[in-house]
């Protein structure tokens, strides 16, 4: 059996509906990460993309930047290094500003492990944002606190949704995961963010149906409120007014 039978089915035990052409972004589950590092021969040639490449004229010049999260259990700060990876941390910059992320809920959580987000309120929004990003080498590890992209097991296959792990997930480094960002402030909001529905909000309903299925299913689920540009060279002349 090949290595990819091997991980499919644990990705499929985790992720609803990926059998059936829905959205399957996610870390893949601990038992496929341990075989990814027993068999990964390295995290990736830099020289693949052009980190130092200059900014799109719509991202901050400076290439860092730091975006407030307030969410329903309170504050927490994340700082982006374009330098880790340009691709990544210029789509969520573009996704910040478009304010995709507000009443967004967290709706994937594994102890230990990771706790994921980047499905909208509406869904009409994912349209818009429904172009893969291109992966890129992995240049920081998937460290606890880390922000990094999900992706299926497909190449190129970066859209909209985020994890950050609160362990240490070096494991996901062969793997292709690339870390754009960390929290710098209000780790502890993040791990009090409500984790009693674990992975049961299906991805694919969220997908379809936005805040009208988690609201319903999920009463007690944790939300993000709004996440806003708050340090960069641009948020004066681009971050939108109330």
């Amino acid at each position: 059996m090949s290595r990819f039978q091997l991980i499919l089915p644990f990705l499929c035990l985790l992720v609803s509906g990926c059998m059936s052409g829905t959205d399957d972004s996610a870390p893949p589950t601990l038992q496929a990460m341990k075989e990814a590092e027993r068999l990964a021969s390295g995290a990736g040639d830099p020289s693949d993309t052009d980190r130092f490449a200059a900014p799109p004229a719509d991202v901050p010049l400076s290439g860092v930047f730091q975006v407030e999260f307030m969410t329903t259990e309170g504050k927490f700060l994340v700082e982006v290094n374009r330098e880790w990876a340009p691709i990544g941390a210029d789509r969520f910059y573009k996704l910040v500003q478009d304010r995709f992320f507000d009443d967004a809920g967290f709706f994937r959580f594994v102890p230990g492990f990771v706790v994921q987000f980047g499905l909208p309120a509406d869904p009409e929004k994912n349209a818009k944002w429904s172009e893969t990003l291109m992966d890129e080498p992995v240049l920081h590890s998937n460290e606890r606190g880390y922000l990094t992209f999900a992706k299926t097991n497909r190449p190129n296959s970066r859209t909209t949704q985020l994890f950050i792990s609160y362990g240490g997930n070096r494991m996901l480094d062969g793997q292709g995961f690339s870390p754009f960002g960390r929290v710098v402030e209000g780790m502890d909001v993040v791990d009090k963010l409500n984790a009693e529905y674990g992975e049961k909000p299906q991805q694919h309903l969220i997908t379809s149906q936005g805040n009208a299925y988690l609201n319903t299913r999920f009463p007690n689920l944790s939300y993000i409120q709004t996440a806003r540009v708050i340090k960069d060279d641009l948020a004066d002349a681009t971050t939108p007014t109330e």
